[in-house]
């Protein structure tokens, strides 16, 4: 995420970005682990771009907060430490709440929403609200560089339900294709298939 001016806040055009690049990878079958990373030194995101949802209508902050909760659904991060909406007269939306792993408690979860207290790596981690915490390096990307190590370890892990999916999902774009019926036929006549790529 490289949006400086504003500490990665999500904007209506960032989130649309952010949508389609999802869409994108999605239909990506090479793509099996997924990181953000902020190239905004010292920050990762600063949450809703809140001088852009001032400018908004009641209406349009609806279709804003509902396209911002479909974002964090898709993307399922728990990178945000802290609630810091409440701190704005605002209420945790866009999925804020969810956030919060379910294991944290609902009242550490209270104390964190009502406070809209901030929380540094190691304490998130404490907390439960992260898996990992690192200390940072010269170049500004420990972050960044564990997540690639635990995408490495994620890489060759791919359990029997996963695997069953994957093969459902390729036997049903198979199952129309000339060449797999081509295959049939030639099996059934004892030939070799000629087949022609569709």
């Amino acid at each position: 995420m490289n949006r400086p001016h504003a500490r990665n806040a999500l904007g209506n055009v960032f989130v649309s970005e952010l949508l389609e690049a999802l869409a994108q990878l999605r239909e990506d079958q090479q793509v099996r682990v997924l990181i953000f990373r902020s190239a905004v030194k010292g920050v990762f995101c600063a949450g809703a771009d809140l001088k852009e949802r001032e400018q908004m209508s009641a209406v349009e902050v609806g279709i804003f907060v509902q396209r911002l909760r479909g974002l964090m659904s898709e993307i399922a991060s728990s990178a945000v430490m802290g609630l810091i909406e409440t701190t704005r007269g605002l209420l945790p939306g866009a999925g804020g709440t969810q956030r919060l792993p379910r294991c944290l408690g609902v009242a550490l979860a209270k104390e964190l929403i009502f406070t809209g207290r901030r929380v540094n790596g190691m304490q998130a981690h404490e907390l439960g609200l992260v898996n990992h915490a690192v200390a940072q390096n010269e170049e500004g990307n420990a972050a960044y560089h564990r997540a690639l190590a635990l995408a490495q370890e994620i890489l060759p892990q791919v359990d029997i339900a996963s695997g069953m999916a994957i093969e459902h999902m390729c036997y049903a774009q198979n199952i129309p294709t000339q060449d797999r019926l081509e295959g049939m036929a030639a099996f059934r006549e004892k030939r070799p298939p000629k087949f022609v790529g569709k």
